[in-house]
């Protein structure tokens, strides 16, 4: 039997106006930007990029998103296409060695409906998971525990992401 969780709360903020990004789009900023700690990117190359995701579900949550400024997969390329899954995969793989996580939830929101917070540039979720990680306060409190600050996450992942090939990224 399904078990039905009300979060009212969440109601205001999905009602409410959107901000506007008040320095256009975070990837496309990630893509060019020369202080890569500032936008939390750890690797880019010609056709993709990986960054920490700054509001993370867990420590290590990234987004992996083609260069290009696009809303859907069908508008990539094939190299688009292919660079994002191969960074993916060695995303997956980089958060493997260096967080050792039980399991991995790997996803994508396309357009605001679906739950884009960025609607026309798509990205891809990896978010590493612990048996046991769950927890009672994202429910009770409206917060998150994510046991690691961003900029120790960014530090221990630098270092295995200058190590891709076409790596453009440095700390």
């Amino acid at each position: 039997m399904n078990t039905i969780l009300f979060t009212p709360w969440r109601y205001p903020y999905l009602t409410a106006p959107k901000p506007s990004q008040p320095h256009g789009c975070i990837f496309c900023n990630a893509a060019s930007a020369e202080d890569t700690r500032e936008t939390l990117t750890l690797f880019r190359n010609d056709a993709a990029l990986v960054m920490l995701n700054r509001y993370p579900y867990t420590n290590g949550h990234l987004m992996v998103a083609p260069v290009a400024h696009e809303a859907r997969l069908f508008q990539s390329t094939d190299q688009s296409l292919r660079a994002l899954i191969r960074l993916t995969a060695e995303a997956q793989r980089i958060l493997s060695d260096v967080y050792r996580p039980d399991g991995f939830n790997v996803g994508m929101n396309f357009g605001e409906v679906a739950g884009a917070g960025v609607a026309d540039h798509y990205h891809l979720h990896i978010v590493p998971r612990w048996g046991g990680d769950t927890n009672f306060m994202s429910v009770t409190a409206q917060t998150r525990l994510v046991p690691e600050e961003l900029e120790v996450t960014f530090d221990k992942l630098t270092p295995y992401f200058t190590k891709l090939d076409g790596a453009s990224v440095s700390a």
